[in-house]
């Protein structure tokens, strides 16, 4: 929690102290009136003495009907003061808790989007949403109430505490005897609940997750029919999330009663040894001296004032342990090792000409399977260089090392000269555009989607982008044109529509380098006539690497790199490859429907790859 204020609310500090403050004086003046109300009826209805705490004598009346309405006054007074003070601990944690909220999550984003692809290779997006929204979200009620609510809790303890010694000193030790026995009690509860907060945290996570699957995947669940199967899954994922919950709340459940239970025992202690003090005229037992009633009456008023805090020190607690557990989430994902990241001497990539070069690259994921083996190329400026061969060779690998998506294990890959772990990112991001088969369109318009990561294009340039990408035939028939919206990952367009919008929008951010991943395979024929003229004229004159398994769109490429198995095997032009009759030449028979000629052990090999995914 130190880390908390540190890092995210040093800025609004002052609104957490007036908060704070507040929360203090309205508890502090809650506890005038049962001292006011006990010294009235001993002053002004018992003819005892009328002595206020803190207040010298000379300054206080001497009628007995003066000192009733002073007495009124006072009572009023703290009531008005008790409501001002709680407008204004509202607004300041408010305030307070709400913008340290706000910090925390954008800087959490923050770190997280920085993180690697690796981390996002292993997480659920539900999981992750989970501590942006759920976790933030608890640490701002901690700090919104939690703290005040401690605050108050000892400020309420301790005042309630002076007063009854002041009063009585004896008798204040029978109503104060359960308070170590509640702090010994909460010490244990705490140690017990904090591993089922964090295990609940996981589970609200796990929950997420898969809701957030199955609601981006609900087209697929519709078409294979499986409703009630992953009804099943949320249902198992439900239940979890409902037996952590009642593993928290079966332990609140005893907690809870245990508290009130010693506050009340506490209480009735109270009750009955004053009530005998008073009726007796003498202390009873061991107890001496003299107890009025005005005094009895401030007693039972301050330990009803000091049962209902202790009874609600459980939902402090909870609230701690719940805050806590999110916190460990939130600082457990910003304080993850960035491995993709600017060297701290990373220098500028300007005027990139858009040289590449692949030296002796070796590639392993997190699981520790190495993909890529001594993987070496070059390609000149201009040049198109095309990655074919089968399912799981390696060849989308190779291209997200190209935008440095990830490092080599092994090697390096540079451009223009520069190694790409030297240069900033965002340089290296700027100059290489990507436009992959899955295209990604944002939940917007036409235009923004257009625009995204060129957003100080003029109209002109847009429109023409999007003429030159084949997409102002179907954009003009739009309700809106380029302000209509296209819905959650661009649901309401075709995938051809899709995938124009998305090479005029690599056509905008004007990239040097331009890495195209199967950026056809997903469209008909007709489409993808379209879309070939519109990547024609976007890859000209810049460096383009191509995967694509439809062989027929790399013939021209100017060189053709045959991956199996993470090693480049074969490379050439198309008609070389051809002709060599090796692995390219196989899968160039396979698809152009002359088998005849297709190597049998290669075909053989193919299928069995294919099979093994």
């Amino acid at each position: 929690m130190v880390r908390l204020f540190r890092r995210y609310g040093s800025a609004d500090l002052p609104l957490f102290l007036v908060g704070l403050v507040a929360s203090v004086f309205g508890r502090l003046v809650g506890l005038v009136p049962p001292v006011v109300l006990g010294v009235a009826i001993d002053g002004v209805f018992n003819d005892r003495p009328y002595r206020l705490p803190l207040v010298p004598d000379a300054w206080l009346p001497t009628a007995a009907v003066d000192l009733l309405w002073l007495s009124v006054g006072l009572i009023v007074a703290a009531f008005v003061l008790g409501v001002v003070f709680t407008w204004i601990q509202g607004v300041g944690l408010s305030l307070f808790s709400n913008r340290v909220q706000h910090r925390l999550r954008v800087d959490t984003y923050g770190a997280m989007q920085d993180l690697d692809m690796a981390f996002f290779d292993d997480k659920q997006t539900g999981q992750v949403m989970s501590v942006l929204n759920n976790d933030v979200r608890n640490l701002r009620d901690f700090l919104g109430s939690t703290l005040s609510g401690t605050l108050q809790l000892v400020v309420t303890v301790v005042g309630i505490a002076g007063v009854l010694f002041w009063l009585n000193a004896q008798l204040a030790l029978v109503t104060l005897v359960a308070v170590p026995l509640l702090g010994v009690f909460t010490v244990s509860f705490m140690r017990t609940i904090r591993p089922r907060y964090r295990a609940l945290r996981a589970a609200v996570g796990d929950l997420n997750s898969r809701l957030e699957n199955n609601l981006s995947g609900i087209e697929v669940i519709k078409t294979a029919n499986t409703e009630g199967f992953e009804t099943d899954r949320v249902s198992d994922a439900s239940w979890e999330y409902y037996l952590r919950t009642w593993a928290v709340n079966r332990l609140e459940y005893f907690y809870q009663p245990t508290m009130e239970l010693l506050a009340g025992v506490s209480f009735a202690a109270t009750f009955v040894l004053g009530g005998l003090w008073i009726v007796t005229g003498e202390g009873p037992g061991p107890f001496t001296g003299t107890l009025s009633v005005g005094e009895f009456v401030t007693f039972l008023f301050m330990t009803q004032r000091f049962i209902d805090p202790l009874a609600g020190a459980g939902r402090i607690v909870n609230s701690y342990e719940n805050a806590r557990a999110s916190g460990e989430r939130i600082f457990g994902l910003s304080d993850l090792p960035v491995a993709v990241g600017d060297d701290p001497d990373a220098e500028p990539l300007d005027s990139v000409e858009g040289r590449v070069e692949f030296d002796a690259v070796d590639f392993a994921y997190g699981n520790g399977r190495t993909v890529l083996h001594d993987v070496s190329f070059t390609a000149e400026p201009g040049e198109t260089v095309a990655f074919v061969g089968p399912t799981g060779a390696g060849k989308t690998t190779l291209a997200k090392l190209v935008l440095r998506l990830y490092d080599p294990s092994a090697g390096s890959i540079r451009v223009d000269g520069h190694d790409l772990r030297e240069v900033r990112l965002t340089d290296l991001r700027r100059a290489v555009g990507y436009v992959s088969q899955d295209v990604y369109l944002f939940d917007g318009t036409v235009r923004e989607n257009l625009t995204y990561g060129a957003f100080d294009v003029s109209e002109d340039e847009m429109v023409a982008a999007a003429a030159a990408a084949e997409a102002t035939s179907f954009v003009d028939r739009l309700p809106d044109g380029y302000d209509t919206r296209i819905g959650e990952r661009g649901v309401k367009l075709s995938g051809g529509q899709r995938q124009r919008l998305s090479i005029a929008r690599a056509m905008l951010q004007d990239p040097e380098i331009l890495v195209l991943d199967e950026a056809t395979s997903a469209v008909d024929t007709e489409t993808e006539l379209l879309i070939q003229g519109a990547l024609a004229r976007l890859t000209a004159d810049r460096t383009t690497f191509v995967i694509a398994h439809r062989l027929s769109t790399v013939k021209e490429a100017d060189q053709i790199l045959v991956v199996d198995e993470g090693r480049i095997v074969e490379r050439g032009t198309h008609d070389d490859l051809v002709d060599a009759g090796g692995l390219y030449a196989t899968l160039w028979n396979v698809q152009v429907g002359d088998l005849e000629k297709a190597d049998p052990e290669l075909l053989a090999l193919i299928a069995e790859r294919a099979r093994a995914g």
